[in-house]
């Protein structure tokens, strides 16, 4: 059982519990949310605003509206669509870009909340200087392991569907996809979950990011799988359930038989909106658990709680 602790901020400095985590992330939003929300909203904001301008400007300047009975496209509609739906990708990979330094901003706004401190926007992005190239470098090198990593299992079929029979494959995928998907998730925990946070606060590189991570789950795989697990569930429906109003009125107004021309645009522009709102609550409050369980497992392990009741300027007793 947790006993008593010092909280001079949003957590009580000893090893948290779930329910210490979940009431900690709330209270971090809550009072910094402009360094949380508002970092989020702001990036989405910038990052949807361009397919949105650019759709806009098409619909006003080439028609998007196609004849659905023809099945046939004409080269000003195709261009269109494809300059359209491909401002919404780049718009897609600009937010993604922009919510990884959130991510950075996240951890050292809930660390300084530890103890007692608050930091504004500016001050939550003055703290990674330094290290923003490296975070997004840090990111991209998780996803090139991912996707490598399933590259080499898709591969593995090739053999298998070329030389093997109809109940031998079957075997095979029975074995194999269950073996694949625990790996998956095995990685997830250990290798991609927590070198967001000791990246940016503490003096290491991307790899030892990567390591520190790796160390700080060691033996605390199941309890971090299972809070990161349930987070990831909260923060999806929530984010859902915020983003489904306008999802809605976005279909029902087109459905509502308005003019063809605006068809795509408010399309693009129902998009835009569920992306932001979404990212509003889903980003804020995922990397913020994150980094509580970061901070919780230093606890665990490495006494952290007593550099941070120094820091806080408590003496343990």
């Amino acid at each position: 059982m947790l006993g008593a602790a010092h909280k001079p901020g949003a957590l009580p400095l000893r090893p948290l519990g779930l329910g210490d985590m979940y009431d900690a992330a709330v209270r971090i939003i809550r009072f910094n949310p402009k360094a949380t929300v508002g970092s989020a909203v702001l990036v989405a904001a910038v990052a949807m605003a361009i397919p949105v301008l650019i759709t806009g400007l098409l619909t006003w300047t080439v028609d998007l509206s196609f004849d659905e009975s023809s099945g046939d496209l004409s080269r000003d509609e195709l261009l269109g669509l494809v300059g359209s739906f491909g401002s919404l990708g780049v718009g897609s990979i600009l937010q993604s870009i922009g919510l990884i330094l959130v991510t950075g901003m996240i951890a050292h706004v809930t660390a300084a909340a530890a103890i007692g401190r608050r930091l504004t926007l500016a001050e939550a992005w003055q703290a990674t200087r330094g290290k923003r190239w490296k975070l997004i470098g840090l990111t991209f090198l998780l996803g090139l392991l991912i996707t490598a990593i399933i590259g080499v299992y898709a591969l593995t079929w090739v053999p298998v569907v070329l030389l093997a029979d109809g109940w031998q494959i079957v075997i095979y995928g029975l074995v194999t996809v269950p073996l694949f998907l625990c790996f998956l998730v095995w990685f997830w925990i250990r290798v991609y979950y927590l070198p967001v946070p000791a990246l940016m606060l503490e003096d290491i590189g991307v790899l030892g990011a990567i390591g520190r991570g790796f160390r700080l789950t060691k033996g605390q795989f199941w309890r971090t799988f299972g809070i990161a697990l349930l987070t990831v569930l909260i923060a999806q429906i929530a984010g859902s359930m915020l983003a489904a109003p306008v999802s809605v009125a976005g279909q029902l107004v087109l459905a509502g038989g308005g003019p063809a021309k605006y068809a795509v645009l408010g399309l693009v522009v129902t998009n835009a909106l569920t992306n932001v709102i979404s990212a509003a609550f889903v980003a804020p409050f995922t990397t913020t658990v994150a980094s509580l369980q970061y901070l919780d497992q230093r606890m665990r392990k490495e006494a952290y709680d007593v550099e941070l009741m120094a820091r806080a300027g408590i003496t343990p007793s």
